[in-house]
């Protein structure tokens, strides 16, 4: 089975990715954006994205809605990165959940970002039954964020 990845679209690159990104480093976070920052697994340089963490019944977790991207790939290989926000930089580590623990997560997520990524979740909504999430969850990775990198 090949793993799911939703490219972005020219608009989301060059405009909507970059101002988020632009807002988050002046300091200004849009809705808790913040910018994640992962080594590249084969060059080892900073690659950097937009990103939009989830608190959770006291936890934070970090959820790819458009799949095995490439700061999926790297956070999976490093185990580690950064948020970024302005001049603030907070080293974290990444522990990735199985599929069985992403139900409620993948809820809690459209709850609070759907209006920016519900296109990218197949139909399935924060009101979706449970049967739906748990089968749309092997193609969302989700990261449990622990500080400290």
């Amino acid at each position: 089975m090949t793993e799911r990845y939703v490219q972005p679209d020219w608009l989301t690159t060059n405009v909507f990715n970059r101002l988020v990104a632009l807002l988050t480093r002046l300091g200004l976070s849009v809705y808790g954006s913040r910018v994640l920052a992962v080594r590249g697994r084969t060059s080892g340089e900073w690659r950097t994205t937009p990103v939009n963490p989830l608190e959770y019944r006291g936890e934070r977790y970090l959820v790819a809605p458009r799949g095995v991207t490439q700061w999926v790939r790297n956070i999976r290989a490093s185990g580690e990165g950064e948020l970024r926000v302005g001049w603030r930089r907070e080293p974290i580590r990444a522990v990735e959940l199985g599929d069985e623990e992403k139900p409620d997560l993948l809820r809690a997520y459209l709850r609070r970002w759907r209006f920016e990524v519900g296109t990218f979740f197949q139909g399935v909504g924060p009101d979706a039954p449970e049967e739906d999430l748990k089968r749309i969850a092997p193609g969302y990775p989700v990261f449990r964020i622990v500080p400290g990198g």
